[in-house]
């Protein structure tokens, strides 16, 4: 979706570019954030931490796609996990006052916004089914089909967490010898 020229010139003046190295901390759970973030190259993970130091990969984001604490974001409520680079990463940040001020100025801006939400939205809803009637085998097929070249860029450790599996059982997958 092309935006207006004098749009994406007002986007570029107030967004922040910001670059990561690898394992990089970007918001931390608990922290205020009004901004989200555009990545322009690299990847990112939003991921929790549980009682026990187990940590559980909520989503990545890669190239061309947004990443943000949403309920901080949208509600002003202190971030319930936290995200950070996976590899080098370079970003696009935005502030909800600049999203706010170029949805209200131009229509195409408020219509990006809405596909954004939406195309999220999507992937939270196809995620929450997966977890919840997808077998261990069917999850990692899908994920590896529909995010090419994730293996390649992401340890196994966060990918095995973000299916909901151990690292054993997603070894026991990758196997072919499984297949058999």
């Amino acid at each position: 979706m092309a935006l207006p020229e004098d749009c994406i010139q007002e986007l570029i003046t107030q967004c922040k570019i910001l670059v990561f190295d690898k394992e990089e901390e970007i918001i931390k759970t608990g922290q205020y954030s009004d901004k989200t973030y555009y990545v322009a190259a690299g990847s990112a993970r939003a991921f929790y931490i549980k009682e026990n130091g187990k940590e559980v990969t909520e989503w990545f984001a890669f190239n061309g796609e947004f990443i943000c604490s949403v309920n901080s974001f949208f509600q002003n409520t202190p971030s319930t996990f936290s995200i950070s680079s996976v590899e080098p990463v370079v970003l696009l940040e935005i502030s909800r006052t600049t999203a706010n001020y170029l949805s209200d100025k131009y229509r195409a801006f408020e219509r990006l916004e809405k596909k954004v939400i939406t195309h999220t939205l999507i992937k939270l809803q196809q995620r929450i089914s997966a977890l919840q009637f997808e077998d261990a085998r069917h999850k990692y097929e899908n994920l590896i089909n529909t995010q090419s070249g994730i293996l390649r860029r992401i340890p196994l450790s966060y990918i095995a967490s973000y299916l909901g599996i151990t690292l054993e059982t997603l070894s026991r997958i990758r196997n072919p010898k499984n297949f058999i």
